[in-house]
Formats: structure tokens, C-alpha cells, sequence
């Protein structure tokens, strides 16, 4: 029994010596070891984290595009035809062969009240031009037009700014003023090159000289002489070689370091500035590979900021993915509404 009490005692005071006996802390080489290692793992991790996120906003992009598409075709339901690019000048003012059309509401205005902006939508007068719009109008973005890889709302509004234009022979033209106002990533599809540009009236861009869907039109006018709707309509029944074999709209190319500035990023409510709301395709004009690229002709071309390709729509709503070194022939053929041609699909995807 007193062997029994003396052993118990003398564990409890060992144990006691312990739980007063000082701990030992980490050593530095050690700290640095747990350090580097967490960093190894953190390494191994993100490009997986950022692979996700990439993905996750090249969905919600192709997303945007879808709901632009069915809001074109909801537009189409109700007017006979894909809306209007934006309008040419009104009869009243070719006298005097105006190359620039006017500034009257885009399509991106136009179809509003299909992607669930009514109430934005009713603060324009489509009869007015866009500088004669409310400031609440013009400057109010919409995060469907918005690529999720570019930028948010924060970051959509532009001011107004003057530029130095370029003639069709590369010299500086007279200086523009562009328009402050909502700014966006997509672009509508006018078709490719195959009218040229070079001063006339038959350019791509002048009315009803577009080879795509939405296009340049010219605007038709009541008996007092003003808007009351356009010509040079494009339906389904007029895109020849296909709804499927026809882009609708896709992602503008937009530089890195020109974001917010004309007129590589200008406002897409006005359809004073072509290149702001359209795009084309084809040879001499193909997808642009780099976004840091900011070549004189990049402003007209499609381009994106997701690693895998450039988003588009197609006139009959479906959507692609296409890659940055697609054939420039087979981008003009997808652009071009009735040239003809057909995409073999198992060659693009």
C-alpha cells in the first residue's frame, strides 16, 4: 500500500515537472520549409483556380451572346428583319452626299426591350439623334453587353472625346468629336471587305452596302420628313448561305491599353461611328490573336480576351467559339450572308 501511494506520487510530480518544462519552438529553417512548401502548393493551385475562372467567363460570355441572339430574333419576330446596324443620313440630307451617317439610335438600342431594358429603352427618342438624347439614356450601361473577361459596369461609360481620322488613302483626316456614352465588348456582324472602302458611296459601311446581317441602312422618312423606319431590311430569308452559316455578332476586339478610348472603344448607343457597333471579317481583316494589338485595322476586326478564341452568335442563334488562327477565308465566308460558300464545321471545331 505504501509502495502503491509512492509510486503515484512520483508519476504526478514527473508529470507536473513536464507541464512546467519550457516548449520548443520552431527554428527558422524550419519556419522557411513549411513556407516553401505552402508556396508549392499555392503554385500547383492557382493556374487550376484561374483555369476555372477563365472558364466560368468564357460561358457567361458565350451566355451574353446567346441572349443578344434571341433578342435579335425577337426583334426579327416582330419587324419582319434583323434591326438596322444604325441608320444612313436622311434623304433631306443627301445633297450633299454625307459619308457619314448620322447618329441616330444603334441596334444595341433597338433591341432593348427584348433583353429586359424597357425601361431604358423608353427613355430614347428614336427619332432624335443621340446627341439630342437624355443624359440618362446615353450613359447608362448594360451588363449583357459587357464581356465578363474585360470589364464591369464601374468601367462601361466613356466622355466625350475629339480624334484625328484617317482617310482611305492612311492620311490624317479632319478631327471628330466622339460622343461620351455607354461603352460595350460585342460588335454586329456587317460582313466582309468584298465592297471595299475607298471613299464612295458602295463602301461596306454606307446603306445597304453591307455583306452581313446587321448592317448600314438607309432610313425611310413620313410625309413631314421624318424617321419612320429603314430600308435595305435583312431577314432570314435574305441570308442565302444560311442562318447557321452566318455570324449574327461577336466579341469587338478592344486593345488593352486602349480600353475607354476612341475610337478603338467608343460608345455603342450612337451609329455615328460604324466600328463602334460593327465589325468584319475575311482577308486583310482576321481575327485579332494579341489584345495588346493596336493596329490602325484592328478597330474594324473581332477579336477576344479569352485564351481559348473569339465568342460569336450566328444568325440562327447558336454559338461558337472560334479560334484566333482561323482561316481568313473561312471567317469571310461566315461573315458574308450570300456569297455562296458553305463551312465545313468539322474543320473549325
Amino acid at each position: 500500500m505504501f509502495w502503491g501511494y509512492n509510486f503515484w506520487t512520483l508519476n504526478w510530480e514527473d508529470l507536473n515537472m513536464r507541464n512546467h518544462s519550457p516548449r520548443r519552438a520552431f527554428t527558422l529553417v524550419e519556419l522557411l520549409v513549411v513556407i516553401a512548401v505552402i508556396g508549392i502548393l499555392v503554385g500547383l493551385l492557382l493556374p487550376a483556380v484561374q483555369q476555372v475562372r477563365e472558364s466560368a467567363r468564357k460561358t457567361d460570355c458565350l451566355n451574353k451572346l446567346q441572349q443578344i441572339g434571341m433578342a435579335c430574333h425577337s426583334y426579327h419576330d416582330v419587324r419582319g428583319a434583323f434591326p438596322p446596324a444604325r441608320l444612313g443620313p436622311l434623304p433631306q440630307m443627301m445633297d450633299f452626299q454625307n459619308l457619314d451617317p448620322v447618329s441616330f439610335a444603334s441596334w444595341f438600342v433597338l433591341i432593348m426591350p427584348y433583353v429586359e431594358q424597357q425601361q431604358l429603352y423608353d427613355l430614347w427618342d428614336l427619332t432624335k439623334y443621340f446627341e439630342e438624347q437624355i443624359e440618362e439614356a446615353v450613359f447608362t450601361p448594360v451588363s449583357l453587353y459587357l464581356c465578363p473577361a474585360r470589364r464591369s459596369l464601374f468601367d462601361a461609360q466613356g466622355d466625350e472625346v475629339e480624334i484625328t481620322t484617317k482617310l482611305p488613302c492612311g492620311c490624317n483626316g479632319p478631327g471628330k468629336i466622339i460622343p461620351g456614352g455607354a461603352l460595350g465588348d460585342y460588335a454586329g456582324n456587317m460582313g466582309d471587305f468584298s465592297p471595299g472602302a475607298n471613299g464612295s458611296l458602295t463602301d461596306f459601311y454606307q446603306p445597304g452596302q453591307g455583306t452581313g446581317v446587321l448592317i448600314t441602312c438607309h432610313p425611310r422618312v413620313d410625309s413631314a420628313g421624318f424617321l419612320a423606319g429603314y430600308r435595305n431590311r435583312i431577314s432570314m430569308q435574305t441570308i442565302l448561305d444560311g442562318t447557321s452559316n452566318t455570324i449574327l455578332a461577336g466579341e469587338a476586339h478592344k486593345p488593352f491599353n486602349q480600353m475607354r478610348q476612341p475610337p478603338y472603344d467608343s460608345p455603342i448607343y450612337s451609329g455615328i461611328e460604324f466600328a463602334a457597333i460593327t465589325r468584319i471579317g475575311g482577308p486583310g481583316f482576321p481575327l485579332v490573336r494579341n489584345r495588346y494589338d493596336e493596329s490602325p485595322s484592328t478597330v474594324y476586326q473581332f477579336g477576344s480576351w479569352h485564351p481559348a478564341g473569339c465568342n460569336f452568335v450566328m444568325a440562327d442563334g447558336s454559338t461558337h467559339t472560334f479560334a484566333p488562327y482561323l482561316d481568313t477565308q473561312v471567317l469571310g465566308a461566315l461573315c458574308h450572308r450570300f456569297d455562296g460558300q458553305y463551312v465545313d464545321w468539322t474543320v473549325i471545331e
